[in-house]
């Protein structure tokens, strides 16, 4: 980092820049967290701070969002191709994970959407990006509950790795192997709540509606789960399966409260063929 910063101010020297204006950037962007480096980017899909682009690898930024292309220069094109003063950007939820940093935001990005985006950082810059994207519901779901409503304070700081290591075995023994006699080490009767567009609360709301699912003859198969990442009492799970027969990521977001899962967030994404891929990094990469 300490060479980037260097070979930028004799960059700025050189080209007659004002050094003083760039010096306060860096020492402004050296003083922020790695989790508020990805709001302010985020954010900034809306407001057009430039500052924020200073937080991304100039060389190595990988994009994972097949929709886009690979680097600065994709996310740039992306963000000429939105209609001028549409984009709303509101992030609700923000973790971090080590070198990693995840959210949960509310959008308007070519119409209304709900996110998980999820960045990886090195010394201090943004080097690869994840995401999955749903369009934003119209009404509640059968509990009343939206996409994004609910609690968002992190606590439990200490069992973080304790829960991830929870919502893991629930995705491989409940989701992936189907093993439903043993959901009550996870979830604690209908003490969940759902944000799921079409699932009520508790186990019985998300019994019916596998039952209802069953009945149309549509099938949800968790095959592979790539990645895991966590604070507190919030833990992000991102997957590969089946969703309808059609290859699909989950990102499913739990929050867990003395060692049971009490609730659930989720987008989940079907995969474009791979002709429509505008990078060749895969919608998972290097999880």
């Amino acid at each position: 980092m300490k060479n980037i910063i260097i070979s930028s101010l004799v960059l700025a020297v050189l080209s007659g820049t004002a050094c003083t204006s760039n010096l306060k950037n860096m020492e402004s962007a050296m003083s922020l967290s790695n989790k508020e480096k990805a709001v302010a980017l985020l954010n900034s899909i809306q407001t057009g701070d430039q500052t924020a682009v200073s937080y991304v690898h100039p060389t190595r930024y990988t994009q994972h969002n097949l929709s886009v292309g690979d680097g600065l220069a994709g996310f740039g094109a992306v963000l000429q191709a939105l209609p001028k003063g549409s984009a709303k950007v509101n992030v609700v939820r923000a973790f971090q994970d080590g070198d990693y940093v995840f959210t949960q935001t509310n959008y308007n990005f070519f119409g209304p959407k709900v996110g998980f985006d999820v960045f990886k950082f090195e010394d201090g810059l943004i080097v690869e990006h994840w995401d999955n994207l749903a369009e934003k519901a119209a009404n509640p779901n059968p509990s009343g509950h939206t996409q994004l409503d609910g609690p968002t304070d992190i606590q439990d700081l200490d069992n973080t790795q304790i829960n991830k290591a929870l919502v893991q075995s629930f995705i491989e023994t409940i989701l992936a192997k189907g093993e439903m006699d043993k959901i009550g080490n996870y979830i604690d009767g209908d003490q969940y709540v759902q944000h799921n567009t079409a699932i009520a609360d508790g186990l019985s709301g998300l019994g019916q509606a596998l039952e209802a699912m069953a009945k149309q003859g549509i099938t949800m198969v968790y095959t592979t789960v790539h990645k895991v990442l966590g604070e507190g009492n919030y833990v992000l799970s991102i997957s590969e399966g089946t969703f309808a027969n059609q290859p699909t990521s989950f990102y499913d977001l739990f929050r867990v409260q003395e060692g049971k899962i009490v609730e659930h967030w989720d987008v989940i994404e079907t995969i474009i063929p791979k002709d429509e891929w505008k990078n060749a990094n895969g919608k998972f990469g290097t999880f």
